[in-house]
C-alpha cells in the first residue's frame, strides 16, 4: 500500500484545517512603546496617511478581540484573542470558528454577489448557462424548507432504500440477509457522507481515493471515553441528532430508544478495535502484519460501486488497515440492524443544512454552492475582484520572506556542506504562485460539468441528492478521469483562488498563495508593514518552512522523493524535531482531558516556528531598506508602522497580527472534531510558536522564567 503519511503530507496547508496554568509575569508593552501620535502634530512636509480613520477602525476591532486584564507574558493567546468569541459575528457554523477562516463568509458575501448581479460578466466570459443552472440551485435552496431537515421526504427515503435500506423504519420489509454492511458506506461515499469508509484523495497523479479510521458520530465525533455513560455531551448530542431524525418517522418512543441504544452498542464495539492500536494507523498496520494474512476481500465491490470500478494502474488497490476491517467485519456481522440505522441517519446528516436558526438559511445556501461549483465562481471573482495591486505587493513580501528564509538556512551552522548546498538548491528553486494554479482547459472542463446538472423547482430533497453527488463527482474528477491526463496535472485544490487558504505543493516545489486569503485578518493594502508581515509574511513564512519540514526534507528541489541529507545533519535535524513533539505533548486540553499529539503536530509546528522567524527577519530588513533608500524619513517610518489607537510598538503589533489570525471559538465537540488533525489547535498553536521565540520575549518585555519566555531551552529547527 502507498504510505498513508506521505499521501496527505503532500500538500501542506495552512488552515483550511486548547489551557495551561501560567504563572505570572512582569510586562511592559505600554510603558516601553513610543507615544501615539497625534496626526495634528506631524510636520506638514510629511504627508498625513490617507487610510487613517480606516486604520483607526480596524484597530480598534483588533482591541475589541483582546483580553488586556491578562497580562502579554502571562499568556499571550488570552491577551490576544480573549474577548474574539464575545464579539465575533452571528454566521452559521458546524465547525470551530476561528477570525482567519472566518474569511469564507466574506468570501460567501461576495460569491452572492457575483452569482445574483453579474450575469453580463458570466455571459462574456462564455459561461450564462452554467450561471443560470447554478442560479437555479441557489433560489431552489433558499426557498426549500430546510429547518429542520425534512427527514421522512420520500426522496430521501427512496435513497436509503436503494443503498442498504433503513430497517428501523422499514420494520420487517428489510431483510437483513440482503444487507452488507460494507456495500452500503461504500454507497454513501457518492454522497459525501462518512460511513464506515472514510475516503481522502491523493493529491498527486493518479489522483486515486485513500483512507482514514473512519470517524463515528454525527454532531460530536465519538471515542470511549467520551461515550463511556449516557450523560455525557457525546452521548446527549448523537442521541438529540439520532432521536430528531427518527422522530420525523412518526416511530414511537419505545423503537426511539431501541434504535438509539443498538447504535451506541454497535459503537462502542467499535470503539475497542480502534483502541487496541489507540487509534494510530502505523500501530493498527503492526497488528495487521501479526494476525492477518490475506488482505480485506471486500475492497473490490468499493471500486466497483464507488469508481465505476476503475483501475488505477499501476498502483495496487489502497484501503485502510486490514486489521480493523477484519476486526469490524465481525462487529457489524453482530450489529446488522444498527449498523444500517446508522448508515442511513448518517446518508440524513449529509443531507441536513444541520441550521442552528432558520435566520442561517442564506449562509448555508451560498456556502453551499461555493462548495459545489467552486470553478465558476472562481472565475467570476478573479476576473472582478483580484488585483494587480495586491498581488505585486504580496509579490515583494514574498521575495523578501525568501531572502530572510536563504538566510536562515546559510546560517544553520548545524547543516554540514553537502546538505546546506541541497537545502539553499531547493530554496533557490522554489515556484511561487499567487492567486491560483491557471490550467485553462482543466478549469474549462470543470466549469462545463455543470451543464449535466438539473434542477426540479419543486423538489428541493432530489436537487439537494443530485448536488451532493455532483460535489463527489467534482473531488473525484482528476481520478476518474486521470488516464487521460498528464501526471505533472496539479490536484484541484491548487485551481481555486477563491480559498482561505495558502499551500506548500511538495511535489513541485511550489508555494501557492491563494487570492482569497487576502483579505483581513491575513492582509490588507493599508495596513503598515509590521502588521502585513506578521500576518501574510507569517503564513508565506509558514509555507516556505514545509519545504524544510519532516516530510518536506524527503522531497529534493525538483519534487522527487530523495532523502539529501547526509547522516549527521539528519540525526541532529530529528534531535531538533523532537523538541516540537515534547513541546507540544505537554499541553493538556482540559475541556476533554486530552493532550496534543506532538509527533502527530510537529510538521505544522515547525512550520508555525520557522514561519514567524522569518517574517520578523524579513520585516526587520524590510524596513532598514526602506531607511537606506531614503523613501521616508525616519520620523514618518516610525509612525507609518504603527496602528492609531493601539499603544503598541511596531514588533509587538507584528505579533499581534500573528495571534489574532488564530483566535477562535471552540465548543466542546470541537476538540474532538480537531484531535486527530496534523495542526494543533488554534489557541496552542499561538503559545507554542510564542514561547518558542526569542523575538516575541524581546518585543513584550517578558522575563526569563514568566510563562511565554519559560528558562527551558527553545525548540528550533530553522
Amino acid at each position: 500500500m502507498i504510505e498513508i503519511k506521505k499521501i496527505h503530507s503532500l500538500i501542506c496547508a495552512v488552515a483550511l484545517t486548547v489551557s495551561v496554568l501560567f504563572a505570572t509575569c512582569v510586562a511592559k508593552p505600554a510603558a516601553e512603546t513610543k507615544p501615539e501620535i497625534d496626526d495634528a502634530t506631524i510636520d506638514n512636509t510629511i504627508p498625513a496617511n490617507p487610510n487613517v480613520e480606516y486604520l483607526r477602525a480596524y484597530a480598534t476591532q483588533m482591541l475589541s478581540y483582546m483580553n488586556r486584564s491578562v497580562a502579554p507574558c502571562d499568556d499571550f493567546y488570552e491577551y490576544a484573542c480573549g474577548n474574539w468569541k464575545n464579539v465575533k459575528q452571528e454566521r452559521q457554523s458546524q465547525h470551530k470558528r476561528s477570525n482567519l477562516l472566518d474569511i469564507v463568509y466574506t468570501l460567501a458575501d461576495v460569491a452572492e454577489e457575483l452569482l445574483l448581479a453579474n450575469t453580463t460578466l458570466a455571459e462574456d466570459l462564455g459561461y450564462g448557462a452554467e450561471l443560470r443552472i447554478t442560479q437555479q440551485f441557489y433560489n431552489a435552496c433558499l426557498n426549500a424548507e430546510l429547518y429542520p431537515l425534512p427527514a421522512a421526504d420520500p426522496a430521501y427515503l427512496a435513497l436509503i432504500k436503494s443503498v442498504g435500506g433503513f430497517p428501523a423504519v422499514e420494520g420487517e420489509s428489510w431483510l437483513a440477509s440482503n444487507f452488507s454492511w460494507f456495500n452500503m458506506s461504500s454507497h454513501l461515499t457518492n454522497y459525501g457522507a462518512q460511513g464506515l469508509i472514510y475516503e481522502k484523495h491523493l493529491q498527486q497523479y493518479p489522483f486515486m481515493p485513500y483512507f482514514k479510521l473512519p470517524e463515528l458520530g454525527f454532531d460530536y465525533i465519538v471515542h470511549s471515553d467520551n461515550i463511556a455513560t449516557n450523560d455525557t455531551k457525546g452521548y446527549k448530542l448523537n442521541e438529540k441528532r439520532m432521536r430528531g431524525y427518527l422522530e420525523a418517522y412518526g416511530l414511537p418512543e419505545e423503537k426511539i430508544v431501541e434504535v438509539i441504544a443498538g447504535i451506541f452498542a454497535f459503537w462502542r464495539e467499535i470503539l475497542k478495535i480502534a483502541d487496541r492500536f489507540e487509534e494510530d494507523s502505523d500501530k493498527c498496520d503492526l497488528l495487521t502484519d501479526e494476525f492477518v494474512t490475506e488482505p480485506f476481500p471486500q475492497w473490490k465491490q468499493y471500486y466497483e460501486i464507488s469508481w465505476n470500478n476503475l483501475r488505477f494502474d499501476p498502483y495496487p488497490a489502497e484501503r485502510y488497515c486490514d486489521f480493523f476491517y477484519y476486526e469490524l467485519d465481525k462487529v457489524c456481522a453482530k450489529h446488522k440492524v444498527a449498523a444500517a440505522n446508522y448508515m442511513a441517519m448518517k446518508l440524513l446528516y449529509t443531507m441536513d443544512a444541520k441550521l442552528k436558526a432558520a435566520k442561517y438559511q442564506r449562509d448555508h445556501c451560498i456556502l453551499t454552492i461555493q462548495y459545489s461549483m467552486p470553478y465558476l465562481l472562481d472565475k467570476l471573482y478573479f476576473v472582478k475582484y483580484f488585483t494587480e495591486e495586491a498581488s505585486a505587493e504580496v509579490a515583494n513580501i514574498i521575495s523578501e520572506l525568501r531572502k530572510s528564509h536563504l538566510t536562515l538556512l546559510d546560517n544553520a551552522n548545524w547543516l554540514d556542506a553537502e546538505t546546506r548546498k541541497e537545502a539553499l538548491l531547493k530554496e533557490s528553486t522554489i515556484v511561487t504562485r499567487i492567486g491560483a494554479f491557471q490550467d485553462k482547459n482543466l478549469s474549462e472542463s470543470l466549469i462545463r460539468a455543470i451543464s449535466n446538472l438539473t434542477v426540479k423547482p419543486d423538489n428541493f430533497p432530489e436537487n439537494n441528492i443530485n448536488l451532493k453527488r455532483f460535489s463527489t463527482y467534482m473531488k473525484r474528477y482528476l481520478g476518474i478521469h486521470h488516464k487521460s491526463l498528464t501526471n505533472d496535472t496539479k490536484p484541484l485544490e491548487l485551481l481555486v483562488g477563491m480559498q482561505v487558504n495558502a499551500f506548500y505543493y511538495n511535489l513541485d516545489n511550489s508555494i501557492n498563495v491563494m487570492a482569497g486569503i487576502l483579505h483581513p485578518p491575513s492582509y490588507d493594502q493599508a495596513w503598515p508593514n509590521s502588521l502585513k508581515f506578521g500576518t501574510i509574511g507569517y503564513l508565506v513564512g509558514h509555507e516556505l518552512t514545509h519545504g524544510f519540514d519532516t516530510i518536506g526534507a524527503t522531497y529534493d528541489s525538483n519534487g522527487t522523493s530523495r532523502y539529501w541529507w547526509s547522516k549527521k545533519s539528519g540525526e541532529v535535524f530529528n534531535e531538533r524535531s523532537m523538541c516540537f513533539v515534547d513541546h507540544f505533548n505537554n499541553y493538556l486540553i482540559p475541556e476533554i482531558n486530552r493532550n496534543i499529539n506532538g509527533n502527530q503536530t510537529k510538521d505544522e509546528s515547525i512550520a508555525d516556528s520557522g514561519g514567524l522567524r522569518e517574517s520578523m527577519s524579513a520585516y526587520r530588513n524590510h524596513m532598514k531598506q526602506l531607511q537606506l533608500n531614503g523613501e521616508n524619513n525616519a520620523s514618518y517610518v516610525d509612525r507609518d508602522e504603527q496602528m492609531p489607537g493601539l499603544d503598541l510598538s511596531p514588533e509587538q503589533l507584528f505579533f499581534l497580527g500573528f495571534a489574532q489570525l488564530w483566535c477562535a471559538d471552540y465548543e466542546e465537540k470541537h476538540y474532538w472534531e480537531e484531535l486527530t488533525n496534523e495542526h494543533p489547535m488554534d489557541k496552542y498553536r499561538v503559545l507554542g510558536a510564542v514561547t518558542n521565540n526569542e523575538d516575541f520575549a524581546a518585543a513584550y518585555h517578558c522575563e526569563r522564567g514568566s510563562p511565554m519566555h519559560p528558562i527551558a531551552n527553545k525548540c528550533r529547527v530553522w
